[in-house]
Order: structure tokens, then C-alpha cells, then sequence
């Protein structure tokens, strides 16, 4: 997704952020708003019952074309089309391969569009899409295994919230607390330096250089804290963000799964045609599940690498900067005061 740009209608009377995508596997870039990546939302989830469909970034009625808002809602829209794209289902399906392969024809795009609305294998209907081993699965162990990841969804959902509200705290701390500190300490480095020039004797000079640099060298670390976030932290913010909206997801894919298995329960006369119907149901669900950690053990992994990789190189950065101090009063050639 390429950076957006603004475009205007009606003569310049309405405005919108337009963005650029451009598929692997066809290098031509579309364009598309954000109101179409919302209508995809909307016919994914309608279409399929038992597949947990990311959360678009949010919308916002003031502010759409400033800067942040832009760079973070593209970061969003990144993350989306990455999990998109790699599932093994919503990537290949025709809304979405509609949604990235429709140029600029808008005859076009207007068919496929009404095409997809009135798709009959929505909802309900796109469990008979659906093939599933000839042996089927012990109803009991599906039962174990659904509640076993509600308990793990509600324990991952309970601390993706404490996380974040830690990283957004230690975020405010490092744009602010700790720029003002080292702020605060680079001056008094600079001002020491300044009250050692009242004393005009040679030999002080470098070392009242040395101090002022010292000085500023800390005031540029306090600057490199307030930028750091951007780098390390808001990217597993936006994380957890999307994961938090997946989590959001399985209440209701576990409620479809869960009236199935009731219903078995329920008619034992129907037990055969209905035991097929949970069958299918229970497969697609627990395949979803498997999905979703799958792809949260790739996403969280390479994540921590990209955190922790931004974290040694900041740190190395500082300790470059404190090296540099530190070379400054290599250079002060200290000269003895002649005795009286």
C-alpha cells in the first residue's frame, strides 16, 4: 500500500484520501478509498460465518488529512491486507480478488460489486462450500478444544489490554518525561560549561568545549527517546490492536459452532443428518483456530525481532553519541599554571 494521496469530486466539493495497491502477483496498482475496503469488510463477514475477518482501522469524523492519522491508518491498512492476503480462504475468494484486481473501468468494478451482493453462498449457505475428511470428528474433543481456546482468547484479550496500556504510558513517558529530563541535564552540563569560561585560562578551554558538547549530546538523546516510540512500541501497539479486534471475532464464530453441537444434542431423532451438519461446522471452526494461531505465533515473532532489533539500535546510537562526549576531553591538553 502506497503511501495515499488527496483526491477531490465534485468540482472540488468533497475531498478523500485515495490508496494505492499494487498485488504481487499482478503488479498493476489500483486505487481504492476507504470506503471500499469498508464495503469489503462488510461482504467477507456476511459471507463467512466462521472466519474471523481483521477489524478495519477505525474511522474518524475529524482530522482524516492529517498527517499521523494518515501514516497510521495506512500502517493499518497494511497489517489488514497482510493478514488478508495470507489467509488461505479470504485470499483467494472473488470479492476480495475483485477488490484488488478491478482498474480504474468503473463498469467494471460497479459488476463485480452488485456480483458479490448477490452472492447466494453467504451466511449459512457457505457451509455447503465446505469438504471434510471421511472420518469425522469426535464431537466431545471439538467441544474440549472450543472451550480450551476460550479460555485462551479471554486470557490473550485480558493482556493485550494491560500491554497496551503499559506501551502507551511508557510511550507518553519517553516523548515527554524522559526528553525533559535529559533535556534538563544536558542544560546543566552546558551552563557549567558556561560558567567555567568566566575563567580565561588556556588550559580550561577544551574542557569547556568538551562540556558544551556533553551538553548537547544529551539533548539529542532526549530527542532520540521522543522519536524512539514511533520505531519500537507503536508497531506492537497497532499489533495488538488487530488481534484484539480478532479476539472480538470469536464469540460469534464460536456461538454458530456452538448451536450446532446443541442441536445434536437436542434431536437425537435427526442425530445423522445433523451430526454431518455440526461435522462441517466444527472442521471450519476448529481450522480457523488453527489459522489464527499460526498466525499469531509468525506475526508476534517477527514483531519482537523487529522490536528488539530497534531497541539495540537505539541504544547503540546513544552510546555512539556518549562516545563521542567522551572523545572531546581526549583532546584537552591539560597545561600546568606556572607556580607563583
Amino acid at each position: 500500500i502506497d503511501d495515499p494521496t488527496k483526491q477531490t469530486k465534485f468540482k472540488g466539493m468533497k475531498s478523500y484520501m485515495s490508496y494505492g495497491l499494487t498485488p504481487t502477483h499482478t503488479n498493476i496498482q489500483v486505487n481504492r478509498r476507504y470506503k471500499h475496503f469498508d464495503w469489503l469488510y462488510a461482504r467477507l463477514v456476511e459471507r463467512f460465518p466462521v472466519i474471523s475477518v481483521p477489524h478495519l482501522p477505525e474511522k474518524q469524523a475529524t482530522g482524516r488529512f492529517e498527517e499521523d492519522f494518515i501514516s497510521k491508518r495506512r500502517k493499518g491498512l497494511i497489517w489488514w491486507m497482510n493478514h488478508m492476503t495470507s489467509h488461505p480462504v479470504l485470499a483467494h475468494c472473488d470479492v476480495f480478488q475483485h477488490f484488488l484486481t478491478c482498474g480504474a473501468d468503473e463498469k467494471a468494478w460497479k459488476m463485480g460489486k452488485r456480483r458479490a451482493e448477490r452472492d447466494d453462498l453467504v451466511g449459512a449457505n457457505f457451509f455447503l462450500t465446505i469438504s471434510t475428511p471421511t472420518v469425522p470428528l469426535d464431537l466431545q474433543e471439538v467441544e474440549n478444544n472450543i472451550e480450551g481456546f476460550k479460555t485462551f482468547a479471554k486470557k490473550m484479550d485480558e493482556n493485550i489490554v494491560s500491554m497496551n496500556t503499559t506501551i502507551t504510558e511508557f510511550s507518553r513517558k519517553q516523548m515527554t518525561g524522559f526528553k525533559k529530563e535529559y533535556q534538563k541535564v544536558g542544560q546543566s552540563f552546558r551552563l557549567l560549561g558556561q560558567a567555567f569560561e568566566l575563567d580565561q585560562q588556556a588550559f580550561s578551554a577544551s574542557l569547556n568545549k568538551a562540556l558544551a558538547y556533553t551538553g548537547e549530546a544529551y539533548e539529542a538523546i532526549g530527542e532520540y527517546f521522543a522519536e524512539q516510540p514511533r520505531q519500537d512500541l507503536e508497531p506492537i501497539s497497532d499489533l495488538l490492536d488487530l488481534y484484539r479486534g480478532h479476539l472480538a471475532n470469536y464469540p460469534d464464530i464460536i456461538h454458530v459452532q456452538k448451536g450446532a453441537l446443541t442441536k445434536v444434542k437436542d434431536c437425537p431423532k435427526q442425530e445423522g443428518e445433523l451430526n454431518k451438519r455440526c461435522n462441517i461446522i466444527s472442521c471450519a471452526t476448529l481450522a480457523e483456530i488453527q489459522h489464527f494461531h499460526r498466525t499469531r505465533v509468525r506475526d508476534f515473532r517477527s514483531q519482537m525481532q523487529h522490536h528488539l532489533c530497534q531497541q539495540i539500535s537505539f541504544f547503540q546510537k546513544i552510546t555512539a553519541k556518549l562516545e563521542e562526549a567522551l572523545h572531546k576531553y581526549d583532546d584537552d591538553q591539560c597545561v600546568k599554571a606556572s607556580g607563583p
